[in-house]
């Protein structure tokens, strides 16, 4: 009998799948600036996230799943108005200005605002010592990537692209933190299918509301075929495998991603989009790493009731944005 609330799954399959987020998502940062080249961010993002969202909901209820409550439609769009709508549209949009790799380093600290705000939200718990020092490291790696003129200089970014991200960061823990405990559907992949509807819908009504259009006379063949991998292999593939593995390992194992991912974007940048790595953005890229690596550790956690299993599902998802 499982008694912790994950189903039994041959190692292989495990080691597979967590390969597959580590390299999907840590890819899709420079996916993201491919696609972006000569598509419009915000339409790129909904048309992205709407179908890989319709595809995924219509499978599942296809497959059995239960139709989601107009209460959870409602929790879905206010989460994806922050996560994918300020957050993705707000990556998407800075790496029109921003190298992948900065975007990536950058965007890995969401752990730490997500540690933050849990913490200061009413009723919040107060973190442990081993939490406070992680977002302490943390937020230093952010500060030395922020505030560092050679990152700048080095051709990285420029300062609203790196403003935009961090304000992306924040949105993304904000609504994460909203998701983790507003209600939801048993299954964390109709979560993900929800959210990616409702997303696409509010990333696609920013746009047209920003006065983008598009040209499919300027549209490159590295651009479409950029936004065909995020929307099939970034989208479908890489929450269908999270999901999956939400309930086949445990949060903390999950939770890995979150800097695992920001490295493997670093090296494709670098590698296959040439972009330019300073030994600033190295420094702050350790720094940042550790942060998150202190939060995300391990620790003995207090014994629960087994009614209260359940939300194991939402904790590793509150951790980093998977793109």
């Amino acid at each position: 009998m499982n008694t912790n609330g994950r189903s039994k799954a041959p190692r292989g399959l495990v080691i597979a799948a967590f390969a597959a987020i580590y390299l999907i998502w840590g890819s899709t940062y420079l996916g993201i600036r491919f696609a972006v080249e000569s598509l419009p961010p915000f339409l790129m993002g909904g048309a992205r996230f709407l179908a890989a969202g319709l595809m995924l909901y219509a499978w599942l209820r296809a497959t059995g799943a239960p139709a989601p409550s107009r209460v959870n439609w409602w929790h879905a769009a206010l989460a994806s108005a922050l996560m994918l709508g300020v957050g993705n549209g707000g990556v998407n949009w800075a790496e029109q200005k921003v190298s992948s790799g900065l975007a990536a380093l950058i965007i890995a600290g969401t752990p730490l605002w997500f540690a933050l705000f849990d913490w200061l939200r009413p009723g919040g718990a107060r973190p442990t010592l081993q939490t406070v020092l992680g977002i302490a490291v943390g937020f230093a790696g952010v500060l030395m990537l922020v505030g560092s003129r050679s990152v700048l200089r080095g051709g990285a970014g420029d300062f609203m692209g790196v403003v935009a991200l961090v304000c992306a960061s924040v949105a993304w823990a904000v609504g994460s933190l909203y998701t983790k405990y507003a209600p939801k559907p048993e299954s964390p992949m109709m979560v993900a299918a929800q959210q990616m509807i409702a997303g696409g819908i509010i990333l696609a009504l920013g746009g047209l509301g920003m006065g983008e259009t598009l040209d499919t006379t300027r549209v490159s063949t590295r651009s479409l075929a950029a936004f065909v991998y995020l929307t099939f292999i970034g989208s479908l593939v890489g929450f269908s495998t999270y999901a999956w593995l939400l309930k086949a390992t445990t949060p903390a194992r999950l939770s890995t991603y979150a800097y695992v991912n920001p490295v493997i974007a670093v090296f494709l940048g670098w590698a296959l989009g040439g972009e330019t790595l300073t030994g600033q953005m190295l420094a702050a890229a350790a720094v940042i790493v550790l942060g998150v690596v202190i939060i995300t550790a391990r620790r003995t956690p207090p014994a629960e009731p087994v009614g209260n299993r359940a939300s194991v599902r939402t904790v590793s998802s509150a951790t980093s944005p998977p793109r």
